[in-house]
């Protein structure tokens, strides 16, 4: 273990790490015998509220894990204008997750304090003494936690039915790829964003502004993290604008021609985007071999699924199963009655085209029925996890197990750079249309006071204003 205040997480919890340390409450042990001050509204958030003393811990939270190195932090406005728009987008997700349903078990949250503490190597004791050595609260700790686990799942939630990979873009994603190894690429970025609609006189200032922090970082006068730190817009500023390794299939097309070209550490940019303008640095590079060349087989199917939940029951959803199963019998045609019928959102808009699959895709039950069906057939109902399952066999195909592989990786690729996209538009317009109202540290409003209407001053009310803050193109 080393002596950073950073614990690592498995990669299943990547996405917590960062965020737990960030808004972990115990951040500083307080004398509860003592007299605490009147707590002060930081801001306004729908119909929540976030205090000044959490906003205070948060930004503690950040100077700690920075000690020695306090000067890559932003100017103290900044820090705390970037720590408090990430508070206030957990609060918008939260809200979103709590209304949809989401929520984390007791069960989840022990797996991913497991998770944590196997990865740093130590038992479930020895992180909560870590932990409290760095001041925080266990409590706390957990209960964050079980926020970003929500908050996972409600990512998770969003990506299906909106995140779709053809096999055409995987096809010709392939057709791109080598068939002896896969390039990864590891970015870092620095965003200086701009509001939309934005003037002239913004886009310069924005312009202007890209165009001094690289000067700075090609002078040698700072390294591109610590502007990434100080100046970046991104939500990512305090990871040092760290994008992590992706393929190319990851990166947006404007990027991955000319990062191909690139050296380790070169920077590239300003490139104006629609959240503003953007330097890109490719930090390093590697290769990943494919497969062997044994062969696999694929089956090109369609599905109709009619889910087992706490609305439908085993048997009723047996008796649904087997009343479409008729229907197909009847001579109903397959894709029609999945289009109409089916529970899975993501297949059901494509008549339940599952595409190209392997055997083990979904399970043994699944692939024993695929296997076991003619091209053109179609199975009797059959139970899955999911529920009672219709799948009809399309057609077989003999293909190299690195290709499978290698499309694996690709297809893969390509849905988490669609749903990257989608989910931080998404982020983007649920701020948007969120009632946001910061407050300064005497607890007043910084929001621009709106004109009054002479005759009926009575009805003025707050209307939102767009943010000009954390965009991102990646």
């Amino acid at each position: 273990m080393t002596s950073s205040h950073r614990l690592c997480a498995p990669y299943s919890l990547l996405a917590i790490v960062l965020p737990v340390l960030l808004f972990t409450s115990g951040a500083q042990a307080q004398d509860y015998a003592t007299p605490q001050p009147v707590d002060r509204i930081a801001a306004v958030v729908n119909e929540d509220v976030i205090l000044r003393s959490e906003l205070e811990r948060a930004i503690a939270n950040i100077r700690t894990q920075y000690a020695g190195r306090e000067n890559q932090l932003p100017p103290a406005d900044v820090l705390q204008r970037q720590v408090l728009e990430r508070l206030i987008l957990m609060r918008l997700q939260l809200a979103r997750a709590t209304d949809a349903g989401i929520t984390a078990s007791d069960e989840d949250l022990e797996r991913a304090v497991q998770g944590v503490a196997q990865q740093n190597n130590m038992n479930v004791d020895q992180l909560r003494e870590r932990i409290g050595k760095d001041g925080m609260s266990f409590a706390d700790f957990r209960n964050n936690l079980r926020d970003e686990i929500i908050t996972q799942k409600l990512r998770q939630s969003f990506a299906q039915g909106r995140i779709n990979v053809s096999e055409g873009e995987v096809d010709a994603a392939m057709a791109n790829a080598s068939a002896a190894a896969s390039q990864q690429f590891h970015l870092a970025h620095i965003l200086i964003g701009t509001p939309e609609a934005a003037t002239p006189e913004q886009i310069a200032t924005a312009q202007k502004k890209v165009e001094g922090v690289k000067n700075l970082v090609e002078k040698g006068e700072m390294t591109f993290a610590a502007a990434a730190v100080r100046y970046s817009d991104s939500p990512n500023a305090l990871e040092g604008g760290d994008l992590g390794w992706r393929g190319l299939n990851e990166i947006p097309p404007a990027f991955a021609s000319a990062i191909t070209q690139m050296k380790d550490g070169q920077v590239i940019g300003p490139i104006r985007g629609s959240s503003g303008f953007q330097l890109v640095q490719l930090v390093g590079s590697r290769t990943q071999a494919a497969g062997s060349g044994e062969k696999v087989t694929q089956y090109s199917a369609r599905q109709i699924l009619v889910k087992v939940d706490d609305k439908t029951d085993d048997a009723a959803a047996k008796a649904k199963a087997d009343t479409l199963a008729a229907r197909l019998t009847g001579g109903a045609e397959f894709a029609k009655v999945a289009a109409e019928s089916s529970d899975d959102a993501t297949t059901r808009r494509r008549g339940g085209d599952l595409g190209w699959v392997g055997a083990d895709t979904y399970g043994t039950a699944f692939g024993m029925q695929l296997a076991s069906l003619s091209d053109g057939q179609t199975s009797a109902p059959f139970k899955t996890d999911a529920g009672w399952v219709i799948v009809q066999r399309i057609g077989t195909r003999e293909i190299a197990a690195g290709d499978e592989n290698l499309r694996a990786q690709v297809r893969e690729t390509i849905g988490r750079r669609k749903l990257e996209e989608e989910w931080n538009r998404w982020l983007r317009e649920m701020r948007g249309e969120a009632y946001v109202d910061t407050r300064d540290e005497q607890g007043k409003s910084t929001r621009p006071a709106l004109p009054e209407t002479p005759k009926e001053q009575h009805k003025v009310t707050p209307v939102d204003v767009h943010p000009e803050g954390t965009r991102r193109e990646f």
